[in-house]
């Protein structure tokens, strides 16, 4: 049996805990159910420093931008995208390395949900921001237009990327892959989505660790923000996708 239990809000650092589970600011019937499937028994708190920013509606439910920003946070380790109403839950996760605690990427929406981030910090504990993403819905259970066309065998996993300085002396790179990203959920097209990018500093410092899953949209596009003071060089981009197929690029700088 499950007992009604009032729960008094601690604030700590500016964030929201809760001795059991935080009630969800989003209002999701699936957080439980979210909690339990990424969090297991670790210590889960909402916290709004850690910031998702999307369109209130989407009017492409294949390419909905998103920007996850937990840079305001100490100590980030690992950060964990997912969708409460999506088939399949995991949109990517991350590991900023030296690069700061931020994203921004394009994902498939099966229908209107809640799109969170959850940043894990040195001290175990998962900090959970969100939005909700109104939407027409069937992002994940169509096909990408990449998978009906020659191109995408020609330009498998060709890499484009540009960099801009930033204010505070560091750069921001957005790289775009040539990849159809399909989920699976379309008839007759099987999974196919890239599973690991890592970029490295011309030092061998690793910059950033992303490990998309078949949400994130055909032929993504990443945003990644760059710390000041990087060594002189040229940025090593490696990855695979679920196939074995390498990617393998460099950034001029």
């Amino acid at each position: 049996m499950r007992f009604a239990t009032t729960i008094a809000a601690l604030w700590l650092l500016g964030s929201t805990a809760w001795a059991q589970s935080p009630e969800d600011p989003l209002a999701s019937s699936r957080w439980e159910d979210m909690r339990r499937v990424f969090f297991a028994d670790a210590t889960v708190v909402f916290d709004e420093r850690v910031r998702v920013s999307a369109p209130a509606t989407a009017e492409n439910p294949l390419d909905v931008p998103v920007l996850v920003d937990a840079s305001r946070l100490r100590g980030v380790e690992e950060v964990v995208v997912f969708a409460d109403f999506n088939p399949i839950l995991k949109v990517l996760d991350f590991r900023p390395g030296a690069a700061r605690a931020s994203l921004g990427f394009r994902l498939k929406l099966q229908q209107s949900s809640p799109v969170r981030a959850a940043a894990r910090t040195a001290d175990g504990r998962w900090h959970v921001g969100g939005t909700w993403v109104n939407t027409t819905g069937g992002g994940c259970t169509l096909p990408s237009t990449g998978s009906a066309s020659p191109e995408w065998q020609e330009r498998l996993n060709e890499v484009s990327a540009r960099l801009w300085p930033r204010i505070d002396g560091g750069e921001r790179l957005r790289l775009r892959i040539i990849h159809p990203m399909d989920t699976g959920l379309a008839d007759g097209v099987p999974v196919f989505h890239i599973e690991r990018l890592s970029l490295q500093g011309a030092d061998g410092r690793t910059l950033i660790d992303i490990h998309p899953a078949e949400p994130v949209a055909e032929n993504p596009v990443f945003t990644i923000d760059l710390p000041p003071g990087l060594a002189p060089g040229a940025l090593a981009l490696h990855g695979r996708d679920n196939n074995g197929n390498r990617i393998a690029a460099e950034v001029a700088r």
